[in-house]
């Protein structure tokens, strides 16, 4: 029996470390089942789910050279997903619509009788310049000017 992607094996677990564990294939060749292919849940320790000796079903994922990449988890059986409980039985809230603020340059009507990409476009650089012209004005004012010092 050749060993190809796809087939479903058993073998025996002959080694296990911290990044998966290590499984005797028939015909005497080795593959490793990487930790995330262990189990559906999360698998801090490999030693949790198997021990040395074990004889384990896997799915065959990858054959490149000697190296043959296992799987146990794809041959479990996928758990549909459990709907989530509503706490009461009435209607969801619904969400507050944004509100624009004063300078909102994604609504065309703050810009009237401008409709091009540019035209929009120079009227945000406009207003963004006079924001961070204010801005410098307050910031300056409260530590002294921008680290110049008059010296009388």
């Amino acid at each position: 029996m050749s060993i190809e992607v796809g087939s479903v094996l058993e073998g025996t677990v002959t080694g296990i470390t911290n990044f998966g564990a290590f499984v005797e294939l028939p015909e005497g060749k080795v593959g490793l089942i990487h930790i995330s292919e262990v189990a559906d849940v999360y698998v801090k320790d490999v030693k949790d789910f198997l021990k040395e000796k074990d004889k384990v079903k896997v799915k065959v994922l990858t054959v490149d050279g000697n190296k043959i990449g296992l799987s146990i988890k794809q041959l479990q059986e996928k758990k549909p997903p459990q709907p989530v409980a509503q706490k009461s039985s009435a209607a969801p809230a619904k969400f507050a619509p944004r509100k624009p603020f004063k300078n909102d340059f994604r609504r065309s009507n703050n810009y009237p009788g401008t409709t091009t990409f540019e035209d929009k476009l120079s009227q945000f650089l406009k207003d963004s310049d006079e924001k961070l012209t204010d801005l410098r004005k307050k910031t300056d004012s409260k530590r002294g000017g921008r680290g110049s010092r008059h010296y009388e």
